[in-house]
């Protein structure tokens, strides 16, 4: 059953693009979350990106009491302190269909997927290792920010060879009060010993993006879409 797509902010670094970012904000937050961020990057000597910036669609969020806000799945309580047996699957299997049919528009826009990362923060990030991963065809690259991957229990079965050799770079604060640390070495470290190519990068501070960690992701970026 096909979804209706979801809404987008899309901004471009140059009037040709080549190359696409699909980037996902966290809970409760919404698309226009990492707009801001494209500024701060410094891309000099990169093709002309196309930076989207979808919306979650909104929903219930049982740690937030049942309050409706945007959400890429359900979070319950204990799920991020490692309790829970699973993730919301059914939430977070819709919210990859519906970043399957992202990719494939920037294809119809004539974006080869060898030239598409996918990028998130948070629960985004989540998404973004979730989609990336079991994607059917070569990305250039997964960015997954103060997360871990979801559904861990089906990676080894769905995980896609397309994609095993696909650059991951994760990034995760050491004082994460919301996505623990522990939680993104945890997910790394399940990459590492299945053999992805994964950059890791850690840095002093809570659930959120530094200065010295835009610097890394934009020399990252350069990297894989030049």
């Amino acid at each position: 059953m096909s979804q209706n797509p979801l809404e987008t902010i899309v901004v471009e670094t140059g009037a040709n693009p080549q190359a696409s970012v699909i980037w996902m904000h966290g809970l409760g937050a919404d698309g226009n979350d990492f707009v801001s961020v494209v500024q701060e990057l410094d891309l000099s000597g990169a093709p002309d990106i196309r930076f989207v910036f979808p919306h979650a669609p909104m929903q219930p969020v049982s740690i937030n009491n049942g309050y409706v806000m945007r959400a890429w799945y359900d979070v319950k309580w204990g799920d991020l302190e490692g309790r829970s047996k699973q993730a919301d699957e059914k939430g977070v299997r819709a919210s990859q269909a519906a970043i399957v049919q992202l990719i494939e528009r920037e294809v119809s826009l004539g974006i080869t997927t060898e030239k598409i990362v996918l990028a998130g923060f948070s629960q985004g990030g989540a998404i973004a290792l979730q989609s990336g991963l079991r994607y059917s065809k070569t990305l250039a690259g997964v960015m997954a920010l103060s997360t871990y991957l979801p559904l861990a229990e089906s990676f080894e079965q769905e995980a896609t060879a397309e994609n095993r050799k696909t650059p991951v770079f994760m990034a995760h604060g050491t004082q994460d009060n919301v996505v623990p640390y522990q939680m993104g070495v945890r997910s790394r470290d399940l990459l590492l010993q299945h053999g992805y190519d994964v950059k890791w990068r850690e840095y002093p501070m809570q659930h959120s993006l530094c200065l010295e960690e835009i610097e890394h992701i934009a020399a990252w970026l350069k990297g894989v879409l030049t």
